[in-house]
């Protein structure tokens, strides 16, 4: 913790690993990232190198749902993060593209080639990709005029009421922690925000929901669906919880000592529509549901039903 404090522009998960590699001493000794320190100690710490702002290409799969001389998109796996940030410098998805592809449209710099918008690392499904510069520029006026169609799949905890209704309640950042947003009215960070939804399905505590949000702002679905009552289910930062067990699904109070059915906030892309900026036309793709989210949902539909 010390160290985190003091090094600033450096990450917990860096600091830690340095440590590990026996990059810091105390009063001369080696020392663990564990270990307690007390005043008047002295502490010798090798900051870790910087990283570059360059993409580095690794040869990680994809999952390609359509591709022309313009576009890509891509069925974004759980767990992958779109593009290099502090504590994620590799794995990133821009990093497998630049394997990929040898073009990639830099309208959004070197960190982020081809990148038109993103999802959420644990957020799974449709993701487009601009190989030129040309068709970046138009899809990114498609996003800003709310032209795009997106619609997410979600599992909630909480039994949603209303069969259909629309969230209307404006996000801005958490007053107080930095990486979560929240409801803000009449605030200088708060932006209107608007969100479609449709049961899908109930089961007992738990819902299937299909979404359609009609803004795009940061952790829209995750922050209205818990404004609601009812949080999508291992979103950690608006559900308080991780993951999940088989007999929780199932509805009962002690569960044995099992994996978890599911580690991840269950949030799905599922569906986009674009106009394709070099024909014109209008398409549709649909990303399959990722196999840890089916398996919840035949958890789910294989319980008690209503």
């Amino acid at each position: 913790m010390f160290l985190t404090q003091s090094c600033d522009g450096y990450s917990r998960t860096q600091i830690r690993e340095a440590v590990q590699n026996e990059g810091a001493e105390l009063d001369g000794r080696v020392i663990r990232p564990s270990i307690k320190i007390r005043a008047g100690q002295k502490i010798r710490f090798r900051v870790p190198p910087p990283q570059s702002d360059d993409t580095i290409p690794e040869n990680i799969p994809l999952d390609i749902l359509f591709e022309d001389d313009g576009l890509v998109v891509v069925n974004k796996p759980p767990g992958m993060v779109v593009h290099p940030a502090r504590g994620h410098w590799t794995g990133t998805l821009t990093s497998a593209l630049a394997f990929r592809f040898q073009s990639l449209s830099d309208v959004g710099g070197p960190t982020r080639p081809g990148i038109v918008h993103r999802l959420d690392r644990d957020t799974s499904g449709a993701i487009v990709i601009a190989k030129t510069n040309a068709v970046h520029i138009h899809l990114g006026q498609q996003f800003h005029d709310r032209l795009v169609q997106k619609e997410y799949f979600a599992i909630t905890a909480g039994r949603i009421d209303r069969d259909r209704d629309v969230i209307e309640a404006s996000i801005g950042r958490h007053p107080y922690q930095r990486d979560k947003m929240a409801i803000r009215e009449d605030h200088s960070t708060s932006k209107p925000a608007s969100t479609f939804y449709e049961v899908i399905s109930r089961h007992g505590r738990f819902t299937q929901v299909r979404l359609r949000p009609k803004t795009g702002r940061t952790h829209q679905l995750r922050v209205h669906l818990s404004h609601i009552g009812c949080p999508i289910i291992c979103d950690r930062l608006y559900a308080g919880h991780s993951q999940i067990h088989r007999d929780q699904l199932q509805g009962k109070t002690h569960f044995d000592n099992e994996q978890p059915i599911l580690e991840r906030q269950a949030l799905h892309a599922r569906k986009l529509t674009i106009v394709n900026p070099q024909n014109g036309q209008e398409m549709t793709f649909h990303a399959p549901l990722p196999e840890d989210l089916q398996r919840t949902i035949n958890c789910l539909e294989n319980s008690q039903q209503d």
